[in-house]
């Protein structure tokens, strides 16, 4: 089977909701992405074969295809194809893995993977608000689902709790691995290991000032771990807080994806290079736990064992989702997010998936290290895993 190579992987800085990043329009937030992936590899942009664009919250501003209005939101020729897809958290990395399904069968040489999303401008569950507001239908879960699973709120937070409960891992645990990850996105800032894969913006402060949006805003580096452990908490058994959710966010990120005879047409350079791709579902209601059986069978489609893989990137989307995947796979945890998670850094849903790998990419090649793991629990029980090599 034809390969496919990583040319480029860049992203916004992560913005607070209501941050320094309110005043982007989503569609020209991912247009600056575009764009920068083009400067990056110095490629035409009319070569440029398609825009898999992933997005969760398709409504308001970002509704009617956000990926085809970043491209004509740009300086890119409109001759570019897109499309927008939502797999729940990991949208653009599904938007990579469908990037590179289509390099490795030949049918493409040039496409762009990416994502975005604006928590400020286009508030998480618009879509399904709007349609209460109006009084149309049901919401997303059909009357079968209901019979199925025997619930029609089926929330990422109960999940949330019921894999902590699983796996048996405390609150006092849960928040620790929450300061952790502010520690670690502060010592990555500080020594600048982000600097090759943030695109600076121009941000506004809380005043409406102008100011220079070029590290992670949701950084709190004044964190403590009694500040943490006094968060109010969000389920009924107290074992999830804010504190040890990801922070919603907005950003934007974008991963540039060819084939060989791209690379060699183009004189393009390779930074790394996809190794195995996969998805699985499974259980819709404790749905963040897929994450650890999409890892097994990853690793045993890539004929690879954990302790093979030098760094990992599992989403923080609650501290119990890495924690329990630590204890299933018994991977390093010193290899895992080693540089924060989405507990520090945000979580652009749409977004979060190419911003996981670009800082997957980047990380590897910065330590000289060669194989990279990167998985998302996603709503509905699905999880993607990524297996790359750095060149």
């Amino acid at each position: 089977m034809a390969e496919a190579y990583i040319v480029a992987a860049r992203r916004t800085a992560g913005g607070r909701r209501k941050g320094r990043l309110r005043e982007w329009h989503p569609a020209r937030l991912a247009a600056v992405v575009l764009e920068d992936l083009v400067s990056q590899t110095g490629i035409d942009p009319a070569l440029i074969e398609d825009v898999i664009m992933g997005c969760v919250s398709q409504g308001g501003e970002q509704s009617t295809q956000v990926g085809r209005n970043a491209i004509l939101a740009s300086s890119l020729p409109d001759s570019i194809p897109a499309v927008t897809i939502d797999r729940q958290c990991g949208s653009s990395q599904q938007a990579v893995q469908f990037a590179a399904q289509v390099v490795m069968s030949g049918t493409q040489d040039i496409v762009i993977a990416a994502g975005v999303e604006s928590m400020t401008r286009v508030p998480m569950g618009s879509p399904v608000k709007l349609y209460a507001d109006v009084g149309l239908g049901i919401g997303p879960h059909a009357d079968e689902v209901v019979a199925r699973y025997g619930t029609r709120d089926i929330s990422q937070f109960v999940g949330a709790e019921m894999v902590a409960e699983k796996h048996g891992l405390t609150k006092e645990a849960m928040d620790a691995f929450a300061l952790q990850s502010h520690q670690r996105a502060i010592a990555a800032t500080r020594a600048g290991a982000f600097a090759d894969e943030i695109i600076p913006l121009d941000g506004v402060d809380e005043n409406g000032d102008a100011v220079a949006h070029d590290t992670d805003e949701g950084i709190r580096f004044d964190v403590t771990l009694e500040g943490i452990a006094g968060v109010r908490p969000l389920t009924e058994k107290n074992l999830i807080t804010a504190a040890t959710a990801s922070q919603m966010c907005d950003g934007a990120s974008g991963i540039m994806v060819v084939s060989e005879r791209a690379l060699k047409a183009h004189d393009l350079t390779p930074l790394a290079r996809i190794h195995t791709l996969c998805v699985t579902a499974g259980d819709p209601i404790i749905m963040l736990e897929e994450p650890l059986r999409a890892t097994d069978i990853a690793l045993k489609k890539a004929g690879m064992r954990i302790d093979d893989i030098d760094l990992f990137e599992v989403n923080e989307a609650f501290a119990s989702i890495p924690l329990a995947w630590l204890k299933h796979t018994g991977a390093d945890p010193d290899r895992m997010n080693v540089n924060g998670g989405a507990i520090a850094l945000g979580h652009p849903l749409g977004a979060t998936g190419a911003k996981l790998m670009t800082t997957l990419i980047h990380g590897l090649r910065r330590r000289g290290k060669r194989y990279g793991l990167q998985t998302m629990c996603e709503g509905g029980g699905i999880a993607n895993v990524t297996v790359l090599e750095a060149l």
